[in-house]
C-alpha cells in the first residue's frame, strides 16, 4: 500500500533477476491489474531486465468502480511513482486511461518512455472529442499498441511515437504474441 493525496494505491510488484529498469503499469477505467495485456506487458518486461509494479488506483483500492476525476488520478499516480523512485530508470505506462494518466504525468515522473495499451483516442463515436493533446505533450518515446477496431480510435504515430496495429478491439486480447513482441522489441531500446 501507497498513501496518495487521494487514499492509498496498492502497488503489486515483480522483481527481474538483474534488474536494468522499472516499469510501471496503471489499469484501465473499469479494470484492474489482472487485464491480459498488463499480465502480457509484465512477463515481457520481466524477461528483459525491467522491475514491473502494477499499480491500482486509490478509488480501485476503495472498491469503487468508476473512475476519479483526472487531477486526482494524476495526483496519486505521482505520489505512487516517487514512492517506487529509486535509481533505476523508469518507463511509465498502462491500458487505456491508465495510459492517458503515464501521458499527462510523464514529465512530473521523469519517465524515460510511455507505454500505451489501448490509447483511448476519444470516446466511441465522439471523434471530436480528441486526446491527441495527451500524446502530444510527451517529450519521451512512446509506443502505442492498439486494436485496429478500437471503437475509442486509432492514434497515429509520430516523431518519437511509434503505433503498433494488432487484430482486435479495445481488449487486445486476440494477439498476445504481436503485443508482447512490440513491448520487448521497444522496451529494450529504452535502457
Amino acid at each position: 500500500m501507497i498513501e496518495t493525496p487521494h487514499g492509498p494505491a496498492r502497488a503489486h510488484l515483480h522483481e527481474a533477476e538483474e534488474p536494468r529498469g522499472l516499469l510501471i503499469l496503471g489499469h484501465g477505467a473499469g479494470g484492474g491489474v489482472t487485464a491480459r495485456d498488463l499480465v502480457k506487458a509484465r512477463d515481457v518486461a520481466l524477461g528483459e531486465g525491467f522491475n514491473v509494479a502494477l499499480v491500482e488506483q486509490p478509488y480501485r483500492v476503495a472498491g469503487r468502480k468508476s473512475p476519479a476525476p483526472a487531477p486526482q488520478l494524476d495526483a496519486a499516480w505521482i505520489a505512487v511513482v516517487e514512492h517506487l523512485r529509486g535509481d533505476l530508470p523508469i518507463v511509465c505506462g498502462g491500458r487505456s486511461s491508465g495510459a492517458r494518466v503515464a501521458c499527462r504525468t510523464a514529465a512530473e515522473t521523469g519517465a524515460v518512455g510511455v507505454l500505451c495499451l489501448a490509447f483511448p483516442l476519444h470516446p466511441p463515436g465522439r471523434p471530436e472529442k480528441t486526446r491527441l493533446p495527451e500524446l502530444e505533450a510527451v517529450s519521451v518515446p512512446v509506443l502505442i499498441v492498439q486494436g485496429e477496431s478500437d471503437p475509442f480510435g486509432m492514434p497515429p504515430a509520430g516523431a518519437d511515437r511509434t503505433v503498433v496495429k494488432i487484430k482486435g478491439n479495445h481488449s487486445l486480447a486476440s494477439d498476445m504474441g504481436t503485443l508482447g513482441g512490440a513491448v520487448g522489441e521497444w522496451l529494450r531500446l529504452r535502457v
